[in-house]
């Protein structure tokens, strides 16, 4: 039986759930020491100006050493509507966004305590949508060396090689424009490939 180690994160890039469908176990680690700057709390979209970063923000913790499963959300800036706008404004016009809307748009509506329960109900509904069922548990220790580590791998900032990888180019909004962006925020696979999806994220 194939097991790995992932982080939790906020609109996962692709990469992320090729891996949901490509192991028989996930296990979302909780117990780490939270990481600032990583999918941990923002997704990667594509728009008409090039990629733009939308980041979930969060309560400064009371310990530098804080746990993953301990981090607050916090309602600094408005976020959730300046998340939703960007959505709009980037997907509006991909041919999956209205199909696909009536089920994004509470998670910008309903206020979530906890990083980790946002992200988790995010991830529930996306699969559903995907129509995968990976079998997903969370961590009750933390341990530094594992098997098929990828908690640290898959991030915005000098991703680690992955050679069971390889993104598959797909239609995008903006291609003409800045070319295929790969490995963008599920979404943007979604958005634009609606039940074709899955075809790019499977093994």
């Amino acid at each position: 039986m194939s097991v790995i180690r992932l982080s939790t994160a906020y609109l996962a890039p692709v990469q992320y759930y090729s891996k949901l469908t490509a192991f028989d176990e996930i296990h979302i680690e909780i117990h780490e020491h939270y990481m600032k700057q990583t999918y941990r709390n923002r997704c990667q979209i594509a728009t008409s100006n090039g990629i733009q970063t939308l980041t979930v923000p969060v309560e400064k913790p009371a310990t530098p050493k804080c746990l993953t499963r301990d981090i607050r959300i916090s309602e600094h800036g408005s976020w959730r509507h300046v998340h939703w706008q960007a959505l709009v404004s980037a997907y509006h016009a991909s041919p999956f966004f209205e199909y696909y809307a009536d089920d994004f748009l509470p998670f910008y509506q309903k206020p979530y305590a906890f990083l980790l329960d946002y992200n988790a109900a995010l991830q529930t509904m996306i699969c559903r949508l995907l129509e995968i069922q990976p079998n997903i548990t969370y961590t009750d220790h933390y341990e530094p060396e594992v098997a098929n580590d990828f908690r640290y791998a898959i991030t915005p900032r000098h991703p680690l090689p992955d050679a069971s990888f390889t993104p598959r180019p797909y239609y995008q909004v903006f291609r003409e424009k800045h070319g295929f962006i790969p490995n963008l925020s599920i979404v943007d696979l979604l958005f634009n490939m609606g039940p074709e999806a899955l075809f790019f994220i499977a093994p």
